[in-house]
């Protein structure tokens, strides 16, 4: 089920919110739980077998740990967090790189008699819970909460929907007190309808728009890909992504406030940077928040000199590319990105510190050209599109193709110039001009929510194209 989805519009939010109002407490803890299971049964009715025994797992782990802590056991603790550790890597592992490592076994020592490929469904969000499940046991043998001895509430913390299945990622000390005690009152529900519409304009209004040129592009012979046709979609790719992921993170917050839950923002208008390591403190941050935290920080940070610290980055984007999908093109994507944040701290950033306007416009090409690379279906056809139809551009008549309907509609062209508008221009300028409070909760406001969200309803119903790219991971 998707948020951006007739049946969670008009029967799961509804009937959820109504009824999370008529019960309390540890009912309706239970009610969201319920829900949440539902939830991600629905598209894939096997797989929420898979969550539960991740979230056993996982309890069993942190109840070790606890018991561990309270005998004064540091070895046997620590020997438990390893094992909850490597136990929650290999079920990541089986089901998202099982094919992936066992291909690179045939290219690398079995080319003659190949091992077989296992075909393995990726189920939806395994990711985002286990990443989550992850922080739960490693902040737990730090010794920052005790552990949740209540099975239920770590499974809601787990499996709680809004966040389920493309984050933002959560930790567990964010949310143990609200599992025990929130509010939820009027002021805070309207708030989260306002965050949750504008979520779903920015998905279905503008990424979905977007999306049907990147796809159209996509789907053409190598050499009907024209140059124009390929720095196109690039740069629809590049706001459709944004639009995609950062709109169904504003859904997630937005339903994490009707429940009275308080889930940590996800973007920061990252296109408005002006070098790669701050796009990546603006990017997805509750992942970098993840991966600064469970591997950059114990890896020794930059406490170690300057070329320890190029080393620890370069791992952890290395990783970052890894988790976002088992393929070459997607480790390709982490080296590349690696790549900028080392030299940027070795001797770049100072310099682009001091001249802003440069360092936008070499983090937005950086940018986009990461965007082809993770697109596309294989790292063979991101180096054929970078190298042969962006950059090495020899064949002339090429160069000024005349640009179909097809491939860009005037609505097309409007999309793409609010969608560039909308991701930081506008709101920069808004503070500037001491609008965006006058703005929030006005009466205009309203009227303006209330008709986006009847055109996202309508263009909903009438079954226009709508993916989430963020789901696959």
């Amino acid at each position: 089920m998707v948020f951006s989805s007739m049946i969670f519009l008009w029967v799961f939010l509804p009937l959820t919110l109504v009824l999370s109002r008529v019960f309390r407490g540890r009912v309706c803890n239970l009610l969201l739980l319920a829900a949440s299971l539902v939830f991600y049964a629905w598209g894939e009715p096997v797989y929420v077998l898979l969550m539960i025994f991740s979230i056993l797992f996982n309890y069993v782990t942190g109840l070790l740990i606890g018991k561990a802590e309270e005998s004064s056991k540091l070895t046997l603790k620590k020997t438990w967090l390893i094992l909850g550790i490597v136990g929650n890597i290999l079920l990541l592992g089986y089901y998202k790189y099982c094919d992936f490592f066992i291909g690179i076994l045939n290219d690398t020592f079995f080319r003659n008699a190949p091992l077989e490929l296992k075909y393995i469904s990726l189920p939806i969000g395994i990711s985002f819970f286990t990443f989550q499940a992850m922080s739960y046991i490693i902040d737990l043998y730090r010794g920052k909460y005790p552990a949740q001895k209540n099975l239920f509430s770590l499974a809601l913390y787990i499996s709680f929907f809004p966040q389920l299945i493309a984050g933002p990622i959560v930790r567990y000390e964010d949310m143990e007190a609200q599992l025990s005690k929130r509010d939820v009152n009027a002021d805070l529900t309207i708030e989260g309808f306002r965050r949750f519409i504008y979520g779903l304009a920015k998905k279905v209004i503008i990424s979905n728009t977007l999306a049907q040129t990147t796809a159209y592009f996509w789907s053409m012979e190598g050499e009907q890909m024209a140059p124009l046709y390929a720095w196109t979609s690039a740069i629809f790719y590049t706001l459709q992504i944004y639009y995609d992921f950062s709109g169904y993170s504003d859904m997630a917050i937005g339903l994490g406030k009707m429940f009275g839950f308080t889930i940590p923002e996800n973007f920061n208008y990252p296109y408005m940077s002006a070098s790669v390591s701050e796009f990546w403190r603006r990017w997805h941050m509750t992942l970098g928040a993840w991966f600064r935290e469970y591997v950059y920080i114990p890896l020794g940070g930059s406490r170690k000199g300057k070329v320890r610290t190029c080393i620890n980055l370069a791992i952890v984007f290395f990783l970052t590319g890894l988790w976002h999908g088992a393929a070459y093109q997607f480790v390709l994507w982490g080296i590349y990105y690696a790549f900028f944040m080392v030299i940027e701290r070795a001797f770049l950033k100072k310099w682009l510190d001091k001249h802003r306007i440069v360092g936008h416009i070499y983090t937005l090409f950086v940018v986009v050209i990461g965007w082809v690379m993770f697109s596309t279906t294989t790292a063979q056809n991101a180096i054929y599109v970078l190298g042969k139809k962006m950059f090495l551009i020899y064949d002339a008549p090429e160069l000024v193709p005349y640009v179909t309907y097809r491939f860009l509609s005037a609505k097309k062209v409007i999309i793409g110039i609010l969608a560039i508008i909308g991701c930081g221009p506008l709101q920069l300028a808004g503070q500037k001009l001491n609008l965006t409070e006058k703005w929030k909760g006005s009466i205009a406001e309203l009227i303006f929510c209330g008709l986006i969200f009847v055109y996202c309803v309508i263009t909903l119903a009438a079954g226009t194209y709508n993916p989430f790219i963020y789901f696959r991971f």
